[in-house]
């Protein structure tokens, strides 16, 4: 059998999520070049084409699709099979990065601390990743995984464990008529301008975090797009507009020019631990037991 070569499986694959090859290069760090030599030689290697593109699009063949379901379960088969071999090797080692948004709850820190105690050759490192971009850091690979707030719709990533399911709080000025309010509404949200996330999150989840309308269907006003805690607490303070906040972060930003009152008729707000398919390890992999462990 002709011998194969992992990084063309590797860049099909990617191709075969992003269908883009500018995208496709970046997540891999090579050139969009690369990748166009990279699928000329896999489909050498096959004898036929895999991928069509045009001006406007890029799409997977007939013979690309059925390439692909068969490739990619072998794929992660084999990773597993790597992965598996050296955890039994050398065990849980190395370092864990561990991404998180806004601050780590009590559910993180006693995850990380079980984590440590059944894996001590195993340091752990906790990142601080923005609000307004949970998802690039395990793109780029700056950690090993994340605390996210939910919802992750996202080529590549994994969603493990599901936690910390809260109430959504409002955070408001202390002296805006609303704040003295024992509890809000969904629909009361049409009534002042909603603090959002700017930056390169996805829209999709800058709309969870700041909905555009209320579930009865009346429009919310856009207040200012942030891209931290701090910088939106800031500007709640000021007047500028009021925030949503899980009830946890709530409870840690306690101020005397800020209100946090609970909203009803809103989903909750939940967490959940992603990391990239291309990046997976043993280590994130143990460390995503230890936080259902925890979380149960």
């Amino acid at each position: 059998m002709e011998r194969l070569e992992i990084r063309e499986l590797e860049c099909f694959l990617v191709l075969a999520e992003e269908l883009h090859f500018g995208r496709t290069g970046e997540r891999l760090y090579v050139s969009q070049g690369r990748v166009s030599q990279l699928l000329r030689s896999l489909e050498r290697r096959i004898g036929g084409a895999l991928v069509e593109r045009s001006s406007r699009r890029v799409r997977l063949t007939p013979l690309g699709e059925r390439f692909l379901a068969g490739l990619r379960p072998a794929y992660r088969e084999l990773s597993d099979v790597v992965a598996d071999a050296r955890t039994a090797a050398r065990g849980v080692e190395g370092e864990l990065r561990i991404g998180f948004q806004g601050s780590a709850d009590e559910r993180v820190t006693d995850a990380i601390e079980l984590f440590q105690r059944t894996h001590p050759g195993c340091a752990t490192e906790i990142v601080e990743i923005p609000l307004c971009d949970p998802f690039g850091p395990v793109r780029s690979a700056e950690v090993d995984v994340a605390v996210v707030l939910l919802p992750v719709d996202e080529p590549g990533l994994v969603l493990g464990t599901v936690f910390s399911e809260n109430q959504q709080t409002l955070a408001i000025a202390a002296r805006h008529p609303l704040s003295d309010r024992a509890t809000l509404c969904a629909e009361d949200l049409a009534e002042l301008p909603l603090i959002g996330f700017g930056g390169p999150a996805p829209e999709y989840w800058r709309r969870a975090q700041a909905p555009p309308s209320t579930p009865g269907g009346r429009p919310v006003p856009a207040g200012p797009a942030v891209r931290s805690l701090q910088e939106g607490l800031t500007l709640v303070a000021a007047g500028r507009g009021a925030m949503l906040l899980c009830r946890p972060t709530a409870a840690s930003c306690n101020r005397g020019d800020i209100r946090f009152v609970p909203v009803t008729g809103l989903p909750a707000s939940r967490l959940g631990l992603v990391w990239h398919r291309d990046h997976e390890t043993a280590r994130s992999r143990a460390f995503a037991r230890a936080l259902t462990d925890a979380a149960a």
